[in-house]
């Protein structure tokens, strides 16, 4: 065990967020802006989606649901929410 700290360790967590997003887009039909923030001190992310605007909050969990659970990330919460103009 190395206890060296990665140097790529910062830009390896925001492209697996990134490709987190990237994967949610697809679950709700692709398109549309997104943008995410990280609050370290609560060890959430959230996540807003455009496509998300007119979706109810059942077919949002239904469609979200297994991409959240094959995520490898590990967060105390992960939100997602409409994305705001």
């Amino acid at each position: 065990m190395s206890d060296q700290i990665n140097p790529d360790a910062p830009e390896a967590f925001e492209e697996d967020i990134e490709r987190l997003v990237e994967a949610l887009k697809a679950a709700f039909g692709g398109g549309g802006a997104s943008r995410w923030y990280h609050d370290e001190t609560t060890e959430t992310l959230y996540i807003e989606l455009e496509c998300l605007e007119n979706m109810p909050e059942e077919e949002i969990e239904m469609l979200a649901g297994p991409v959240l659970e094959d995520t490898d990330l590990d967060f105390e919460e992960i939100l997602l929410l409409p994305m705001e103009q």
